[in-house]
């Protein structure tokens, strides 16, 4: 049986084969660091035998599918621990996620901290006692009786749900068995270092109909010091968190009057202009035309879209006066289209570049809202270009090209995937088939042929898309643009442009976000830059801050000189301290703090302290102006 590994390599092996014995014999090292396999591209146990020709790649903990193993193997020895601490406790999902695992559990009472460390010592006992982990399967009227012997309700709903000719596999390590897909490590004493992180309520299957869970969050490591370092980066979040320095910064705040719709105050709304204004810049520039639509459409708009039957669930739909159904938009393409639709177009008008940075509203479930990362009101950096099949490659890489400029200036790293048809997808699978081509080729030109991730199953329902996923200062992953490639709704909306030959033609719509929404991007970049926002992006860039009284009148009008040159400027007259005036816009992450005392006066200067660089000196105000307006400049041209 022919063998290909991951370099490309292969070697030639007996049928029956066990993935772990291969991995020994190419290294003990490999064997010991072992967590699963790539088997064809699926996800298989250690313990998968091998039985004809295949491609192979060994999983360790440096690869998402290895953590993810490590993960769901570690969520398998918390449910067993809960077990045993609380045997009525019933069990209901308990997969791994992408920073860690969570389990689910039907309680009568909410676990408490004193809960979460009996439970984690429970943990470091049974990973200990290093038991087997042994996979199996059983038939599905023994796989419901088995778990009816046990009393576990969720379990029997689970396995009820599952096709007639699903497999049902179980996983049992010592006094535990539960249902489970896999794959999981050989031993528990194969985990090492482990710590539960918190514990919430949570509906069974997500549904708010169903009965409320207690849902564990945990995490583990391989190494002690992996975990601390872990453990010492939430630290470091919980103090970057954007609700917190929304308040601290006087940004923005939300409100139980409006759940998951911020209330921006005027240094944050000062922060989104600013953003939105550079976008526009950027995007001028580049041929794309602004325009704006209705906030409310009628259901037929969508039901045309195609909205009505795969999102209405998550729109805001109204019924008017006349009894019409209505929905506030979610997304802005459909109004897009009206614009496209206005006139006739030809071929020389394309491609042709619609954005806009209208509000829209997405009804998501109060349980998922989370400060600025998930809301129900946002202003999405949206654009919607119409383009010729020939001109996808041009048009994907000027995207692109615009991300990079974006995301440069913010210091952030990003990554390209792929993500392809899903179950629930509109059109023709010949047409998904080239659309997915033809991202592919753009992809493999411009990150290099297999440099860039696939996402299967993951596109819109009308095409699929490229994601673009960024790293913060963090480390943390986020998925941040899309460029969506639909040939559906061209043809749902029967939208033509003449071509060359005098023909109708359809035009190949890309739907496009770079920063994916402004409110989402300025949570994140909060973060990333601990609230110390670059200085032309800054609700204030300079403070003044007069040493006495008797310098107040001098610094109103240095005030007004900076403000005259559009540098944003706040004057602190209060009758305080200068060192406590100090702090205080420090604590503000003010980039420059502009002291005035009886020199400066004198000397028409400032006294210069930079958030950065610390104490700089007297500067005339001339030179500091010209001195701001270079480094915004830098950033902005």
């Amino acid at each position: 049986m022919k063998i290909t590994l991951k370099d490309g390599s292969s070697i030639e092996i007996e049928k029956g084969i066990s993935v772990l014995e291969i991995a020994k014999n190419i290294s003990e090292g490999l064997a010991r660091n072992a967590m699963c396999a790539l088997v064809d591209g699926d996800v298989k146990d250690l313990r998968y035998v091998l039985e004809k020709d295949c491609c192979l790649e060994i999983c360790t903990f440096d690869s998402l599918e290895g953590k993810k193993a490590y993960w769901h193997t570690t969520s398998h020895i918390m449910a067993q621990a809960i077990k045993r601490l609380f045997p009525d406790v019933k069990l209901a999902i308990g997969p791994a996620i992408d920073h860690g695992f969570y389990y689910d559990f039907d309680t009568e009472k909410p676990f408490s901290e004193e809960d979460l460390i009996k439970i984690e010592d429970e943990m470091k006992k049974i990973i200990k006692e290093d038991l087997t982990i042994e996979r199996f399967t059983l038939p599905r009227k023994q796989a419901i009786e088995f778990m009816k012997q046990r009393d576990e309700l969720y379990k029997i709903e689970l396995i009820e749900d599952l096709p007639e000719e699903a497999e049902l596999s179980f996983y049992r390590q010592g006094d535990f068995t539960d249902l489970c897909a896999g794959p999981h490590l050989m031993n528990t004493g194969n985990v090492k270092a482990i710590k539960l992180l918190s514990s919430s309520g949570a509906y069974w299957r997500g549904n708010e109909n169903n009965k409320m869970l207690q849902r564990i969050y945990g995490i583990s490591y391989p190494k002690a010091k992996d975990l601390e370092e872990y453990l010492n980066l939430i630290e470091e979040a919980k103090k970057r968190d954007h609700r917190k320095l929304g308040k601290e910064l006087e940004l923005f705040f939300f409100d139980e009057t409006a759940p998951g719709m911020a209330y921006w105050l005027p240094k944050g709304f000062t922060m989104l202009n600013t953003l939105i204004e550079f976008w526009r810049k950027e995007h001028k520039t580049r041929g794309y035309q602004e325009f704006s639509g209705p906030q409310l459409n009628s259901s037929s708009l969508w039901k045309t879209s195609g909205h009505w039957d795969h999102y209405k669930e998550d729109m805001f739909v109204l019924t008017d006066v006349d009894g019409n159904e209505q929905a506030l938009k979610p997304m802005n393409c459909p109004n897009s289209i009206k614009i496209y639709q206005s006139k006739l177009r030809s071929y020389k008008d394309l491609p042709l570049r619609f954005n806009d940075v209208d509000v829209i509203h997405r009804n998501e479930k109060s349980g998922q809202l989370n400060g600025l990362f998930r809301v129900r009101m946002f202003r999405q950096d949206d654009s919607h270009n119409y383009i010729t099949e020939d001109q996808i490659g041009s048009e994907i890489k000027s995207i692109v090209e615009i991300a990079s400029k974006m995301y440069s200036i913010f210091g952030l790293e990003y990554q390209l995937t792929l993500s392809t048809r899903p179950e629930d997808f509109m059109g023709e699978v010949e047409t998904w088939n080239r659309a997915e081509a033809d991202l592919r080729k753009v992809l493999d030109e411009l990150c290099g042929e297999n440099q860039y991730r696939i996402n299967e199953g993951d596109g819109a329902f009308y095409g699929p898309k490229i994601d673009i996923k960024m790293k913060d200062c963090l480390g943390r992953e986020w998925q941040m643009g899309t460029i969506q490639l639909d040939f559906q709704l061209p043809q749902r909306f029967n939208l033509s442009y003449i071509d060359k030959d005098g023909e109708k033609k359809t035009p190949i719509m890309v739907h496009r976000a770079i920063l994916g929404s402004f409110e989402r991007f300025l949570g994140i970049i909060t973060e990333h830059f601990a609230g110390a926002f670059p200085t032309w992006l800054a609700p204030v860039q300079a403070k003044v801050l007069p040493i006495a009284d008797n310098h107040l009148e001098y610094a109103k009008k240095v005030q007004e000189e900076l403000e005259k040159y559009g540098i944003r400027t706040e004057l602190d007259s209060r009758s305080e301290k200068i060192g406590y005036k100090i702090r205080e816009a420090q604590l503000q992450k003010i980039p420059y703090m502009l002291v005035i005392g009886d020199k400066e006066k004198e000397n028409n200067s400032v006294g210069v302290r930079s958030r950065k660089e610390g104490d700089i000196g007297q500067i005339e105000i001339k030179q500091f102006i010209q001195m701001i307006r270079e480094e915004i400049e830098t950033f902005t041209k």
